[in-house]
């Protein structure tokens, strides 16, 4: 069988650009059996092979689950874990949840866009920062809470956050 073959479970043949990446997507396809019960799964693949999940990938996807290409972009899009765009080097997310918005979270969001001159969903010009926001993180407890780089920060103040965010502009990726 050479790697033009068509599989039966999946009718694609193999990726026109000879990217090894999705080789190893569709072994994590076949793996799940192309159960499209296993989306969530296999867009964390994709993410975590290719950096980010553009629409060729998401459709690519689509097409070898089975699945309508809208639902796809739509759990793509629902969950803040998943980019459709590559993220910068380092990665503020502000959450936006009740008692966080409560507690400042709004503010914390502006000093954060006003000082890396981004808007949330955006990366800086020079790929050192990705600015999101999530609906909620889950640490009402700590409200404001910001992610940086992965990890949960509680009890922001719009201060912590801007000597966190030119720390990492004004040294880049240290």
């Amino acid at each position: 069988m050479d790697s033009h073959t068509v599989n039966k479970k999946n009718p694609l043949k193999e990726h026109p650009s000879g990217d090894k990446r999705f080789k190893i997507l569709d072994a994590t396809m076949k793996r799940h059996q192309y159960q499209q019960d296993a989306l969530i799964e296999v867009l964390h693949k994709a993410q975590e092979l290719f950096g980010y999940l553009e629409n060729d990938l998401l459709h690519y996807i689509a097409q070898s689950l089975k699945l309508p290409p809208s639902r796809v972009y739509g759990v793509a899009t629902f969950y803040h874990l998943f980019s459709l765009a590559p993220k910068g080097a380092h990665t503020c997310v502000v959450c936006t949840g009740t008692a966080c918005y409560v507690k400042g979270a709004e503010n914390l969001l502006a000093t954060v866009e006003k000082c890396a001159k981004i808007h949330a969903g955006e990366t800086t010009p020079n790929s050192e920062l990705s600015l999101l926001t999530a609906r909620c993180l889950g640490a009402c407890g700590i409200a404001p809470a910001v992610v940086f780089d992965g990890t949960v920060c509680g009890h922001q103040t719009p201060e912590l956050v801007t000597e966190q965010i030119q720390g990492w502009l004004k040294h880049g990726s240290n």
